[in-house]
């Protein structure tokens, strides 16, 4: 191949590169200058507003107002819509801090105890009010008849020396998730003299 061949190919090339640049659709009106005005075509969706995202959410489960106002922030909505959709689901009954609480309390209750219940609303932003008096609602009777059920279930068919031993191993469990050490002991003592008496039996 001679020179001018390689020349020829080279430019050949360059004009298929041209080509096959991408260049914007003109669909625009004329332009007072004569010229198309080039409008780029967006990928972007237009996105639903905060009230609608918040109705979504509240429909798939309850939320304290902290909670939809966090995730309404996290999706990218302006902070003065997040408000004012949140004032509107208020105002609609959709949200209700109060009905929140007593709600996660009955949830919560089987498998926790008041301490661990007034932490897991303050950290939904339950004000400590409501929270209190959502927690009293779990009154002491209930509190040991489920710190009882967790001590039977967390011993399982284990076999203990003695009451301290339960204590120690199931009590130290059932004290980790919120119930007050006095509930603690009470729930043991029930239970390690109901498996001695079914021994004895």
């Amino acid at each position: 191949m001679c020179a001018r061949t390689r020349r020829c190919a080279l430019r050949s090339s360059r004009r298929c590169a041209r080509r096959r640049l991408w260049r914007p659709r003109r669909c625009g009106p004329l332009h007072p200058s004569g010229r198309r005005q080039v409008h780029l075509r967006s990928s972007k969706k237009p996105v639903a507003g905060a009230l609608d995202a918040g109705l979504r959410l509240v429909a798939q489960r309850s939320h304290s107002r902290f909670e939809l106002r966090r995730k309404l922030g996290r999706r990218g909505y302006a902070e003065a819509e997040v408000d004012a959709a949140v004032a509107r689901l208020v105002e609609l009954r959709y949200l209700d801090d109060r009905l929140f609480a007593e709600g996660h309390v009955r949830r919560r209750s089987a498998t926790r105890g008041p301490l661990a219940l007034s932490a897991e609303l303050a950290a939904r932003g339950i004000d400590r009010s409501l929270a209190d008096g959502a927690v009293q609602g779990f009154d002491p009777e209930a509190q040991l008849a489920a710190a009882t059920r967790l001590v039977e279930r967390l011993a399982g068919r284990k076999s203990f020396a003695g009451y301290r031993e339960l204590l120690d191993s199931a009590g130290a469990k059932v004290l980790r998730r919120g119930f007050s050490p006095g509930t603690v002991r009470t729930a043991c003592r029930a239970v390690w003299e109901r498996t001695t008496t079914t021994r004895e039996a």
